[in-house]
């Protein structure tokens, strides 16, 4: 799918060729005396439309454009929040087998993070997996051309949606694809692709090269199942090499059964998407790739199935992390933090400036911050800051938890350094610091996006967060704008 912002208004538009033309109305509308100003301003007076976002007024062939299809769609305040809404109500109401370019007009100048939304709604709204579908119903729309009358002050605001749209598609791909297409070694292969790409390099490690490291821990989680683990180095070198890298470390269980703590039958299914983490990695270094930014990133991914055999780790078993810290392992099914541990470890070898871990980590953020908003720790303040304004500049939301050391209480153990689990209570505040204690020679935040990076239920499927709050974050950092 195309993307193109060309520098038109109403007068523009209602002469453009297309099967779909969608008009973002906002309250503050005032049209001119152009026959598709009119027929808004009409439609506005006679309350057939209303400006509210989700609300729509649908035309046929209407004589004001030269479209099959016209929406005219409330936007309220003009917000991003509000264009989001209206574009997915909208393109839901005109998708059709003939459904092949599509325009979408900002009836007012549109600010630069309405831009945006506009961009990563309409791809959301289309999105369409295919890869283990014998008869896939692939994409349809193959052009969309959003029109703005200020088209170029927003430019730099287009391009990055663009490039975001790209890196969520990637993480959403990776994400849905079921486990025995998605395994440690396929994930692998996935970020040796990403290499081909400019400014771009890629490592994989084996199973002989992470014991060698000393990656207890990692390898513990992995040796129940018969598929191989993997440890992905990627690296971003966009600046010179005496500037120090940003970090990301993603979880990449490609499969998690919970291992001797197995899990409930219920929706198991769903735990193919617990390597999100590793998937919007790799769709950052996607997005890196078109945008080109004066940085350096370096992407970690330890992967790996958690499955339970005959040489499953078991409940009570000790090991030893690379960092030299020994733990128990009361509860097989946190896992997450035992191979994220052993990684923010090994980022050590960098001197970040800083590192972010992303994990699909505990049940219990979910049950903090619903499906809305990532769960967002962080040992620095200005890191912390930076990452919860990237979610709100981006509307890929997270919200900042508590690190008070009173939560490490439940984590200590009688038989080694640290107890990978405490009580139900805070669970993923505890879970975090878990992981604190191996993050801390450099500024470190993790981001739980359990709750966040798929849905359940009819419109299951990965969301590709948080991939645009970290793009947004990596390209702050440049101040790039």
């Amino acid at each position: 799918m195309n993307f193109e912002l060309k520098p038109l208004g109403l007068v523009g538009v209602s002469s453009e060729k297309c099967d779909a033309l969608i008009v973002l109305v906002p309250h503050t509308f005032k049209g001119a005396k152009d026959d598709l100003s009119v027929l808004i301003t009409q439609a506005i007076k006679s309350t057939d439309l209303e400006t509210k976002p989700g609300k729509m007024l649908a035309l046929y062939r209407p004589m004001q454009a030269n479209a099959a299809r016209v929406v005219l769609a409330g936007v309220g305040d003009g917000s991003a929040r509000q264009v989001r809404t209206a574009l997915l109500a909208a393109v839901a109401s005109v998708k059709s087998p003939a459904f092949k370019k599509l325009l979408v007009c900002f009836a007012a100048p549109a600010r630069e993070e309405a831009i945006r939304a506009a961009v990563l709604a309409v791809a959301d709204a289309t999105y369409a997996y295919t890869h283990t579908k014998s008869k896939p119903e692939a994409r349809i729309l193959q052009k969309v051309v959003l029109t703005a009358t200020n088209a170029t002050e927003v430019q730099a605001s287009f391009d990055r949606a663009v490039a975001v749209v790209a890196g969520v598609e990637l993480a959403k791909e990776w994400a849905n694809r079921p486990a025995n297409h998605a395994t440690p070694v396929a994930l692998a292969q996935a970020a040796e692709k990403l290499a081909q790409l400019p400014k771009i390099s890629c490592e994989v490690l084996g199973p002989k090269e992470v014991a060698k490291l000393g990656m207890g821990s990692f390898l513990a989680v992995a040796q129940g199942s018969e598929q191989p683990l993997r440890f992905v180095v990627l690296r971003y070198s966009g600046a010179a090499k005496s500037q120090a890298p940003t970090v990301l470390v993603g979880k990449g269980i490609t499969f998690d059964s919970g291992g001797i703590s197995i899990k409930p039958a219920a929706e198991m299914d769903e735990m193919k998407f617990d390597m999100s983490g590793a998937a919007s990695v790799l769709g950052v270094f996607r997005s890196l790739s078109l945008l080109k930014p004066a940085i350096n990133v370096v992407g970690l991914i330890p992967a790996c199935e958690n499955l339970l055999s005959g040489r499953a780790v078991k409940p009570g078993d000790v090991v030893t992390s690379m960092s030299g810290q020994t733990i128990e392992i009361l509860n097989t099914d946190a896992e997450g933090r035992l191979v994220l541990c052993d990684a923010l470890t090994y980022a050590e070898r960098f001197k970040p400036a800083a590192v972010i871990d992303i994990a699909t980590l505990t049940g219990a953020c979910m049950v903090a911050l619903g499906a809305v908003r990532s769960g967002l720790f962080s040992t620095q303040e200005a890191l912390g800051s930076a990452l919860f304004a990237a979610g709100e500049a981006s509307q890929d939301l997270c919200w900042r938890l508590p690190l008070d050391e009173d939560y490490a209480e439940g984590l200590k153990s009688g038989f080694a350094d640290v107890a990978n689990v405490a009580g139900r209570a805070g669970g993923a505040i505890t879970a975090a610091k878990f992981l604190q204690r191996f993050a801390e020679k450099f500024p470190w935040a993790h981001l739980d996006i359990a709750g966040t990076a798929w849905k359940s239920g009819a419109g299951k499927g990965a969301t590709g967060r948080p991939v645009g709050l970290l793009v947004e974050y990596l390209l702050e950092r440049t101040g790039t704008q």
